[in-house]
């Protein structure tokens, strides 16, 4: 339990990480005509002022449904209570909106884990892979990179935890680990956090 013990900041991506992954990109950049090869959000800031807003608006609304249709992770809960009953400080950084956080949130039943001022999103700070959420509630907790940690099941997630100099936990119910060079640990499910030791296969970042 060194990690648990060590990490008292705990910072986690929500849809795919804390909450079942729902989100088909691909059909939603179809459904707004903007291009397959970018991420939405880096697309969605290259528009023209006007027709942005028409777009963030219209991602705000498939989001919406489908913050709806949330369910929990597997794990979530018991981690999550863990790490409350032990006083750790717990955030969420995503790049969906902070109304449609809320929603995904209440839908999977885990919304009272978290403060939502330290629910982080994209229209609060520039988005995942840039550190800026976590080094917000970095200095919010007062906490140094060696207390916390970041938990995300994506690239993003990983390279914006490395960025801020902080250990990463990287979530792949596959267990390929596509992204594994940029984690420092991997887990096939939140439940697995609750019993790391030393038999983890971890790896280093350079």
């Amino acid at each position: 339990m060194k990690l648990l013990s060590n990490k008292k900041f705990w910072i986690f991506d929500m849809d795919g990480t804390l909450t079942v992954a729902k989100h088909d990109f691909l059909a939603i950049k179809e459904e707004l005509g903007i291009s397959l090869e970018k991420d939405i959000l880096t697309s969605l800031s290259e528009l023209p002022e006007v027709e942005k807003k028409e777009k963030q608006i219209q991602l705000n609304e498939i989001e919406f449904k489908i913050a709806k249709q949330a369910q929990p992770m597997v794990g979530s809960a018991n981690l999550l209570t863990h790490l409350k009953d032990n006083g750790h400080h717990m955030g969420i950084l995503t790049r969906n909106s902070f109304s449609n956080s809320i929603e995904t949130l209440k839908a999977a039943g885990i919304h009272t884990y978290f403060h939502e001022k330290h629910i982080i999103c994209r229209d609060r700070v520039l988005p995942k892979p840039e550190p800026d959420g976590i080094l917000y509630l970095m200095q919010e907790w007062n906490a140094t990179p060696n207390q916390t940690v970041m938990v995300g099941d994506y690239l993003y997630d990983l390279l914006a935890g490395k960025r801020a100099g902080v250990e990463t936990i990287y979530i792949d119910p596959s267990g390929n680990f596509p992204y594994q060079k940029e984690a420092t640990y991997q887990v096939k499910d939140l439940n697995e956090i609750l019993t790391l030791s030393s038999n983890l296969n971890r790896i280093h970042i350079d």
